[in-house]
C-alpha cells in the first residue's frame, strides 16, 4: 500500500503565510502532512492572493494530475476582497471544483473562516458589507461540503479567531501558533475518521509571538500597502456599501440587506445540479 498523497489548493492562508521557516512559508497544511501517516507525500499548490477561479483553473488541473488521496479546498476571501464578488460564480467554481475530486475519489478537507472586516477591526459600516459577504461564501462552503462529504473544519469563529497570540504581525494571517491550531484541529478530524494515521502536530508553537511593537512596525511600514493592494479594485464600491450601511441603519432597515444577501446566496446554491440528478440526466 502506497503512502497517502496529499495535495493542497488555496490562497495564503494554506501557502502557510504566517509561518515561517528558513526562507519560505510552511503553515497549516504542511504541518498537517507530517501526520497523515508513514511517509505521507505533500504538495502545497497554494498561492497567496488566489481566488476560486485561481483555484479552479489553475490549481486543480495540477492537483488532479497528482492523484491525491487527500485534497484540501480553502479559499474565497480574496473574493469577497474584490469589487467583482459575484457569490453565484463563487459557488459554482467550488462546486466544479469539490465535484472534480470527489470523482476521483479523494478526501476533501474545507473549512469556513473569519471574515477580513473582522480581523482588520474596520468601522462598523465598513465591516458589514465584508462580514455579510464572508458569511455567503461560508454558507456556500457549508451546503457544499455536505453534499460532496467533505471533511469539514468550522473555523470562522470560536475562541482562536480572537485570540491575538494565535495571528501573526499583519492581523490577517494566523501566526505558528495559529497553523498550528487548524492542523492540530484537521488531524483530529481525520483521525475520528481513520483517514490519519501519523501523530498529531504538536501545538506549542517553536518560535516567539509577535511582540505589539512588531505589529505596529508592521501596520506602519507595510500593512497599509499590502490592504491597499488587495483591495484596490474594490475601495470605491466599499465605501458605497458603506454608505448605504449608514442609510439603512438610520432608517432601521438593515434586515434588508441581510436578507437579500441570504436570498442571493440561497440562489446561488440552487442553481447548482445536484450530484444526483446529473447522474440521472
Amino acid at each position: 500500500m502506497r503512502a497517502p498523497r496529499f495535495v493542497a489548493l488555496g490562497d495564503s492562508l494554506t501557502e502557510g503565510v504566517g509561518d515561517p521557516v528558513g526562507n519560505g512559508w510552511r503553515g497549516w497544511a504542511a504541518l498537517l502532512a507530517e501526520g497523515l501517516g508513514p511517509g505521507a507525500e505533500f504538495t502545497n499548490l497554494a498561492v497567496s492572493g488566489a481566488q476560486t477561479r485561481d483555484v479552479l483553473e489553475r490549481q486543480t488541473p495540477v492537483g488532479l494530475a497528482l492523484r491525491p488521496d487527500v485534497v484540501s479546498v480553502v479559499v474565497g476571501v480574496n473574493d469577497t476582497l474584490r469589487r467583482t464578488f459575484d457569490i453565484h460564480a463563487v459557488a459554482a467554481r467550488l462546486d466544479a471544483v469539490y465535484a472534480a475530486f470527489r470523482a476521483r475519489d479523494a478526501v476533501l478537507l474545507t473549512a469556513c473562516l473569519p471574515d477580513p472586516g473582522a480581523l482588520l477591526g474596520l468601522p462598523g459600516a465598513l465591516a458589514r458589507p465584508l462580514a455579510r459577504r464572508q458569511q455567503g461564501v461560508n454558507t456556500v462552503v457549508h451546503a457544499l461540503s455536505e453534499r460532496y462529504g467533505a471533511v469539514h473544519l468550522h473555523a470562522c469563529d470560536g475562541a482562536w479567531v480572537t485570540d491575538p497570540g494565535m495571528w501573526s504581525a499583519d492581523r490577517l494571517h494566523p501566526g505558528e501558533r495559529g497553523h498550528r491550531q487548524l492542523a492540530v484541529r484537521f488531524h483530529a478530524l481525520l483521525a475520528d475518521a481513520g483517514i490519519a494515521t501519523g501523530a498529531a502536530p504538536g501545538a506549542e508553537p517553536r518560535l516567539p509571538e509577535p511582540s505589539r511593537s512588531a505589529v505596529l512596525r508592521w501596520l506602519a511600514t507595510q500593512g497599509t500597502a499590502w490592504v491597499a493592494r488587495r483591495c484596490t479594485d474594490l475601495l470605491p464600491q466599499l465605501l458605497a456599501l458603506a454608505a448605504a450601511e449608514v442609510r439603512h441603519q438610520a432608517r432601521g432597515t438593515s434586515a434588508r440587506l441581510d436578507l437579500g444577501a441570504s436570498r442571493a446566496v440561497a440562489s446561488a446554491l440552487a442553481a447548482l445540479t445536484a450530484p444526483e440528478r446529473a447522474d440521472a440526466a
